[in-house]
């Protein structure tokens, strides 16, 4: 999945500029987003649609390291 997105820049720049749209993080960037929180969807299960997507992208961005990779992107966004 990783690998497919890194090819899509549109993707990465929507995921770069999602926000938490509720909960304890609202309003926060989903690469904002702590890690034991993204942990504890991953068990509980990810919500359904195009945000469960991204949270499950940012969970497995954040297990592999390559959430720096990430921020640089951003940066120049």
């Amino acid at each position: 999945m990783i690998a497919d997105l890194s090819n899509n820049r549109e993707a990465l720049k929507q995921l770069l500029q999602m926000k938490m749209p509720y909960g304890k993080y609202k309003n926060r960037f989903l690469i904002d987003i702590p890690e034991h929180y993204l942990v504890w969807y991953h068990q509980k299960g990810f919500p359904k649609g195009k945000l469960g997507e991204q949270l499950q992208l940012m969970y497995e961005i954040k297990l592999n390291g390559l959430e720096g990779m990430l921020k640089e992107l951003k940066r120049m966004l």
